[in-house]
């Protein structure tokens, strides 16, 4: 099967390293990375929400308007505006990028930072709402006949678009989470599911989760499998290690610099223990070790407080490439990866790892459909030694 690349959409030149230089939307700054994912290989990029980040709409936008390739990844909160509405903006969005959407709906995990937008509902309420909102959307991008719709959380009359996606039948739903809740309900509406980066055993367990809750819901195929890491690249071990460990020293100290006063571990200034399924898991797994696998690495999750996609994979491009190749070999065929210096890191992950994963990735396909052809003509040649045959008589 084929594999793609998600990179990151910023719209400034910030990360957990270093501070931004400039506005929150700075929007040459948002061109010039854009520019960079698709001159090195990446298939998308993500727009990420924040309750008080640019909104990503018209970015994405902006950014889709002046690139011919490159595809968009929209996340979106059901709380910040009604479906009817969201579903008109993706439409839009998807005529602008030429068919290039795909939409990333975020029930949201942290109670805080849901209210800071007015989002006052439990947890179980939050998926059982976002489930609603995807279905609406999806009927209003495929339905050209006014509907009514009376829901537990939405109610509306009469309603038709007039803007509908050029991708047909519809674009891409992409979802994301590490509870049964989320599992049931991405496993019901998700064409994309998407995890963070763990060991490779839990991650095949989380695999086969998705896979269990999308038959549950009565379909045949299951979403695709989406992980995301941040890759610390360089042309030695060594120097891989070294860089590795300077960026968890700058993200401890930005943290040091930006917290407020709060408990402290190591001199660090601790985030509250956060309340998503995930992020526990990142730090369970940084609390059992350091090191996993081929080349993952967890201190830059446990240094975060478990916060979003964290685990690094380090070393040479040749170990990162293997080691994403792992989960591949696992089902994985959209990989996410995200650098500390935004722009450097993309340009180098473009340069070194896509190729050489690519590469890989067609000498297995190959090879599978080798086989495949072997084994068709193997059984095509095989008498069939259950068919009667008519005696010769001499």
């Amino acid at each position: 099967m084929p594999v793609e690349f998600l990179g990151i959409a910023a719209t400034n030149d910030g990360s957990e390293t270093t501070a931004r230089s400039g506005a929150a939307f700075d929007k040459e700054y948002t061109l010039r990375l854009g520019r960079a994912h698709e001159d090195h290989g990446w298939d998308r990029v993500l727009f990420a929400y924040g309750s008080g980040s640019p909104d990503p709409a018209p970015a994405a936008a902006y950014l889709a308007s002046r690139l011919d390739r490159l595809q968009i990844l929209l996340a979106h909160r059901p709380n910040v505006s009604y479906p009817t509405y969201a579903a008109k903006t993706f439409a839009t969005l998807d005529q602008i990028s030429e068919g290039r959407l795909t939409v990333h709906f975020i029930t949201g995990g942290n109670d805080h930072e849901q209210g800071r937008e007015g989002d006052t509902l439990t947890k179980d309420e939050r998926y059982a709402r976002t489930r609603e909102y995807i279905r609406i959307v999806k009927k209003i991008w495929t339905t050209r006949e006014p509907f009514d719709h009376e829901g537990e959380h939405y109610r509306f009359h009469d309603f038709v678009s007039d803007v509908f996606p050029v991708r047909q039948p519809r674009p891409d739903v992409s979802f994301g989470g590490s509870s049964p809740a989320a599992y049931a309900a991405g496993g019901a509406e998700a064409d994309i599911y998407c995890l963070w980066g763990e060991p490779l055993e839990q991650t095949a367990r989380q695999i086969e989760a998705v896979k269990a809750a999308a038959e549950a819901a009565g379909r045949t195929e299951a979403p695709r499998i989406q992980v995301a890491f941040r890759p610390i690249i360089a042309p030695t071990e060594e120097l891989a290690w070294e860089k590795a460990h300077r960026t968890l020293g700058a993200i401890r100290q930005r943290r040091r610099a930006g917290s407020r006063p709060g408990p402290h571990r190591d001199g660090v200034a601790q985030a509250p223990a956060p309340q998503n399924a995930g992020s526990q898991r990142l730090l369970a797994i940084a609390e059992a070790g350091e090191r996993y696998d081929r080349a993952l690495w967890t201190p830059t999750a446990a240094a975060t407080g478990g916060a979003g996609n964290s685990n690094a994979l380090v070393g040479t491009p040749e170990t990162v490439a293997r080691a994403l190749l792992d989960y591949y070999d696992l089902g994985v065929d959209i990989l996410s990866a995200r650098g500390y210096d935004l722009l450097g890191d993309a340009i180098d992950f473009g340069r070194y790892v896509i190729p050489l994963v690519r590469e890989e990735v067609a000498k297995r396909d190959a090879a599978r459909a080798a086989e495949r052809t072997a084994a068709a003509a193997t059984a095509t040649a095989a008498p069939d030694l259950d068919r009667p045959r008519t005696a010769v008589r001499g």
